[in-house]
C-alpha cells in the first residue's frame, strides 16, 4: 500500500466539469474521488488549490459554501486559497490600457509539489490537472525525489501532451468516478452545527 497526496487544480477541474457536464458534478467530494482513483492506497492528504471568484457575488457565495462543505465533510481536505495578481495590459493599436487579473493557482500547486517531494511526504503524488505550466515543477520534484511516483488525472475536456510525456499513463477522470463521488445534498459541520446545502443551480 502506497501513501498518496493529491494535488487538485480547482480552476482546471471546475472549468472542465462545467464544459463537459455543466453543473451536475460541481458538488464534488474530492476525498471520495481520490479514493476511487487510488482504491488500494493510503490517502495522506488532498490539497485543493483555488482562488475566490471576482466580481460575481452569487458565484462567490456558491464557491464559499462549497469550500466550507468540503472541509466540514472531511478533515483530509486542505483548501489552499490563492489570489489574483493585477497586471496592466496595453493595446498596441489604440494605446489604451486596462487591468487584467491572473489567478496564481498553478504557482501554489508547484510550490507544494516540490516541497512535498523534498520532504518525502508521500510515496505517490496524484496531480488532478492538465495545466502544462506545472511541468517545470514536476521535473524539479522528480530530481529532488526520484523514487516518488507520479500519477496525472486530467479533468474532463482537459489534456496536456507535455504532462503525458512526463507522466506516462495519464488518464481522464471518468463520469462514473465523478457520479459516485458527490457530497451529500446537505453537509453538517459536526463541530459548529453549521449546515451547508448543495446550491439549487448545481442540481
Amino acid at each position: 500500500m502506497a501513501s498518496v497526496i493529491a494535488y487538485v487544480d480547482g480552476f482546471n477541474l471546475y472549468h472542465g466539469l462545467r464544459e463537459r457536464y455543466r453543473h451536475r458534478y460541481l458538488w464534488l467530494d474530492l476525498c471520495q474521488l481520490v479514493r476511487r482513483l487510488r482504491p488500494r492506497d493510503h490517502i495522506v492528504g488532498v490539497r485543493y488549490f483555488t482562488t475566490l471568484v471576482l466580481n460575481d457575488a452569487s458565484a462567490l457565495a456558491r464557491q464559499e459554501n462549497y469550500l466550507n462543505a468540503l472541509q466540514a465533510h472531511t478533515s483530509e481536505v486542505q483548501v489552499v486559497r490563492g489570489r489574483y495578481q493585477a497586471k496592466q495590459r496595453l493595446c498596441r493599436r489604440c494605446g489604451s490600457t486596462w487591468t487584467h487579473y491572473e489567478e496564481e493557482t498553478d504557482v501554489n500547486i508547484a510550490v507544494s509539489l516540490v516541497a512535498d517531494a523534498a520532504a518525502h511526504a508521500s510515496d505517490l503524488a496524484l496531480i488532478i490537472s492538465a495545466d502544462s505550466d506545472l511541468c517545470p515543477a514536476i521535473r524539479t520534484a522528480r530530481r529532488l525525489n526520484p523514487g516518488r511516483g507520479m500519477i496525472a488525472a486530467f479533468p474532463p475536456r482537459r489534456s496536456s501532451f507535455e504532462i503525458r510525456t512526463l507522466i506516462p499513463g495519464a488518464f481522464t477522470v471518468s463520469a462514473a468516478d465523478l457520479r459516485n463521488s458527490l457530497l451529500p445534498g446537505t453537509v453538517i459541520d459536526q463541530a459548529s452545527g453549521q449546515t451547508y446545502v448543495r446550491p439549487t443551480k448545481w442540481s
